[in-house]
């Protein structure tokens, strides 16, 4: 995990509101910030439910608890009697969050289109926005620029103004520097090491946390999909890029840097194809949109016409495949056995549970087709164990909005709740 102290140093020392604090380990989280984030998790639990699940004591949460909602933070909510119970005595009562008293939105930024929502406190999307970018590398102003735009426009749907924001959670895919905000590298981006944090603080005003994209949506699915029931998982998306977050013991691992999981950069072929980073033999550049063209042009001589969207030409692609078009079903079981490569280094490395694979491009089964997965199974080691399981999220684009909502949400807790707050205070 990223440090929080480089984190609070970077929030302090530079303009504007700088970047939100990170999420702390769980050893050095305070108990009260456990007990908000289960129930925030459960959506609505009985105190009895949280102590055992946390391993405390039935008088600790009470006492916790107590506090939390004469903060503002919990609140008791009527819950539903059990079966069998003759309704006698004081109807049960259940912690849930205050929904209303944050609120916090996420933008997602990419090559087509950018995505924003709003979300309470609870993490409920409250309003949602999209607008839809020219492709290529946009100037560091532009951007910005952009991304003012975005959150006027999903706050003012939300009925709110962006200084009711308590913070924004923004990602983008290529190199980020999480703890201090900086995209080192992107895609969309025409500048290098840019303080895109800050800069998008600066102009709206409120705090800002960066991170990569693919991490959003792992942390989306930590929050509110298949990470709720598992400790180890790892998400692959694959779009106009490859990419990879990894969630270990419920957290989100970044590498010692924040720079780590780049899966899509990992080399499959020594002096091979060139990638858009610059580096060749990359697995992005033999399974990403940009490869899958490139293999179209040379093997189908087809001609990806200049302002023409990628995805037109993937599309017609995918079309002749399906129509039984040799030609391009071999260029979708090429990409499939390399991404085969990368999935099963990925279980060689981390021996996840599961192994979500997410993004547009799930739309293309050939992909993850059964022989790819095959291939999968014969490169991972043979340990007699069976392989960890793949399931497909072909989530919409809002996903990775709300994953940048999450690491927002999960900022302003630790703001809030981490170690050295005084609720009296708040």
């Amino acid at each position: 995990m990223v440090d929080s102290r480089e984190a609070q140093t970077s929030a302090t020392s530079r303009g504007g509101c700088g970047p939100l604090i990170a999420p702390l380990s769980e050893s050095m989280r305070p108990l009260r910030q456990q007990i908000f984030e289960r129930v925030r998790a459960g959506g609505l639990m009985p105190r009895v439910q949280v102590a055992r699940e946390l391993g405390v004591s039935a008088a600790s949460v009470t006492m916790l608890t107590s506090e939390l909602i004469e903060s503002g933070f919990l609140q008791e909510v009527p819950a539903p009697r059990g079966p069998g119970d003759g309704g006698r005595g004081r109807p049960p009562v259940a912690l849930g969050v205050k929904a209303d008293a944050y609120h916090v939105a996420g933008v997602k930024l990419s090559d087509a289109f950018h995505t924003a929502v709003v979300v309470d406190f609870a993490g409920a999307v409250i309003a949602s926005e999209a607008v839809q970018v020219d492709p290529g590398l946009q100037a560091p102003e532009t951007l910005v620029d952009t991304c003012q735009t975005l959150l006027e426009r999903v706050a003012a749907k939300a009925q709110l103004s962006l200084s009711q924001l308590s913070g924004i959670g923004m990602g983008v895919p290529g190199f980020v520097d999480s703890a201090k905000g900086r995209v080192l590298w992107s895609p969309i981006l025409g500048e290098r090491d840019f303080p895109l944090a800050d800069a998008v603080s600066i102009r709206t005003g409120r705090p800002v946390m960066l991170d990569n994209d693919a991490n959003l949506v792992a942390l989306a699915e930590l929050w509110y999909g298949a990470g709720r029931q598992i400790a180890d998982f790892a998400v692959v998306t694959i779009e106009h890029g490859v990419g990879m977050g990894v969630v270990i013991n419920h957290r989100l691992y970044r590498g010692a840097l924040g720079l780590g999981m780049e899966l899509g950069h990992t080399k499959v072929q020594l002096d091979g194809a060139l990638c858009r980073c610059g580096q060749r033999g990359c697995l992005e550049a033999y399974v990403a949109d940009y490869a899958l063209a490139r293999e179209a042009t040379t093997a189908l001589n087809w001609m990806h016409k200049a302002g023409q969207p990628m995805n037109v030409l993937i599309e017609s692609l995918y079309d002749h495949a399906k129509a039984g078009n040799a030609a391009a079903r071999s260029i979708f079981r090429r990409a499939g056995r390399y991404l085969a490569v990368g999935l099963a280094n990925v279980v060689n490395l981390f021996d996840p549970a599961l192994i979500i694979l997410s993004g547009e491009r799930m739309r293309y089964d050939y992909l993850y087709a059964a022989d790819a997965l095959a291939e999968m199974d014969k490169l991972v080691l043979n340990t007699g164990r069976p392989a960890p399981s793949i399931e497909v999220h072909a989530w919409g684009d809002l996903l990775w909005a709300h994953g940048a909502a999450a690491l927002a949400l999960s900022s302003v807790t630790e703001r809030l709740l981490g170690p050295g707050n005084d609720l009296a205070a708040q």
